[in-house]
């Protein structure tokens, strides 16, 4: 009985046995990585900060400098042309002026990049109101009294620079026709220009603060780190027309009339993806628009905008013809990118707020999405609504690219040029009360939102209806 016993013990104990080596060799194969491990999730990697340039969206390279954008008046009188230093800004503002003539605003990231620029003109407050938020130095020579008020109501001390930067008079240039100041067939106005040497000695003589960084960009640009580029083709309005047909046409060749006189006109290269930047002249011809200081480099743009809105004189100022640029209320415009045009919106509001672009809505009207604008350099005009019927933009075929549309002349006018500690008896927001609603487009078309602008408004003729001589003597 026990030897029984024993024997089923015994038996018992190997089966204990049993198991345990069984156990022993599963950790044994776990160790040895024979199974399969839990998957783990692969994290995304991170973009880098995003660092653009101010003004193109573009990375900051090296030796980008965290400092105030610059913005220098340059006159675009005929009798000006051909200017310096304009292929160097990374955005270019035209705006219709006194006598139907427009002016150049061109704006710098780095004032040390400038180079020799001119001719320098006086300083107009429609420019300065687009680089009021930037707190951008402003360079000039002379200036309309609203301009000197303006720069007083915000107390922009010398950040608004009005000698030209130290400027310098360059009397034996020669213009586009053969005149010149020496042999006595151009106006000395025509002769002021600055650099970035003079800029600098300003800056320092007068200790302006240059430090400044930015926390966004002019305009909502594309991020320039997905490394794309958005195609007006395929962009989120391409799909939409509105009771005037696509919000996404042809953009090849662009033609925008500023005045009966005036005319800008843009030709895209697709080469280089760029348009090239005409102005139409005093003889009936299209030139291309060249910066003499730069071998006659054609001024050459990837973005184009154009922003339609009220220009009218400011009640009281008929004399001199200053001109009011209704920035309150918004309006429609234009974006145009890879020979494409895009109808958007703009707005602006205040002196102190930026302006801003938006997409339009499926039924053509402002949408709360910002604008993507492509990287690069911009070209920007404010043009009044009453000649934005006479926008064209299309293709290039069928364009006779060598016929003139229109003879370019400036009425006469008396320039103004406010004294020193001048003022006008009331403040700027006064002015523009007095301004708003004082002036309506004459025409409505595609681009005129009537219900936008429900003041009811007398118009103002601008330009006579027959062509004067051009009087460099009288016309700034």
């Amino acid at each position: 009985m026990k030897r029984k016993l024993l024997l089923v013990m015994a038996i018992l104990s190997l089966c204990v046995l049993l198991a345990a080596c069984k156990k022993g060799g599963d950790e044994s194969a776990s160790s040895s990585g024979t199974t399969t491990p839990e998957a783990t999730a692969t994290p995304e990697p991170s973009m880098e900060p995003y660092m653009a340039n101010v003004l193109t969206g573009e990375p900051q390279g090296d030796d980008y400098k965290n400092q105030r954008i610059t913005a220098v008046m340059v006159n675009n009188i005929v009798a000006a042309r051909p200017q310096r230093g304009l292929s160097k800004a990374d955005i270019l503002f035209e705006i219709k002026v006194e006598g139907g003539i427009t002016r150049f605003m061109p704006v710098f990231t780095d004032y040390e990049d400038i180079g020799e620029i001119g001719p320098v003109r006086s300083g107009r407050d429609q420019f300065f109101r687009l680089i009021l938020p930037w707190q951008a130095l402003y360079i000039h020579e002379g200036q309309s009294v609203v301009m000197q008020q303006y720069a007083i109501d915000y107390s922009y001390g010398n950040l608004n620079n009005n000698d030209g930067a130290n400027g310098y008079r360059d009397y034996g240039r020669v213009n586009w026709n053969g005149a010149s100041y020496n042999n006595g067939t151009l106006a000395l106005e025509h002769t002021m220009y600055t650099n970035s040497e003079n800029i600098q000695k300003y800056i320092d003589d007068n200790s302006v603060d240059m430090d400044r960084t930015y926390n966004s960009t002019f305009f909502n640009f594309v991020d320039y780190r997905t490394g794309e580029t958005r195609d007006l083709s395929n962009s989120l309005d391409s799909a939409y027309s509105d009771k005037y047909g696509p919000v996404v046409s042809d953009g090849e060749y662009i033609e925008i009339e500023h005045s009966p006189s005036y005319k800008t006109r843009f030709i895209y290269d697709s080469a280089s993806n760029t348009y090239k930047m005409q102005q139409n002249y005093t003889d009936g011809q299209w030139r291309d628009t060249v910066d003499e200081a730069a071998d006659n480099t054609v001024l050459s743009f990837p973005n184009v905008i154009v922003l339609y809105t009220d220009i009218h004189t400011y009640p009281g100022h008929e004399a001199k013809d200053l001109q009011y640029v209704e920035y309150s209320w918004g309006g429609i415009g234009y974006y145009c990118y890879g020979g494409k045009c895009e109808k958007i919106y703009w707005q602006k509001g205040t002196p102190q707020e930026a302006l801003r672009l938006y997409y339009l809505t499926e039924d053509g009207q402002c949408s709360d999405t910002p604008l993507e604008v492509n990287i690069g350099k911009s070209y920007v005009a404010v043009t009044d609504i009453d000649y934005a019927e006479n926008f064209v933009h299309s293709t290039l075929d069928g364009v006779d690219l060598s016929s003139a549309t229109t003879k370019t002349y400036e009425s006469n006018y008396v320039e103004d040029d406010a004294e020193a500690g001048e003022t006008l008896g009331m403040s700027t927001d006064d002015l523009t009360t007095s301004a708003t609603g004082s002036g309506e487009a004459e025409t409505t078309t595609e681009e005129t939102v009537t219900e936008e602008v429900p003041q009811e408004e007398t118009p103002v003729e601008e330009v006579p209806e027959e062509p004067v001589a051009d009087d460099p003597e009288a016309v700034g």
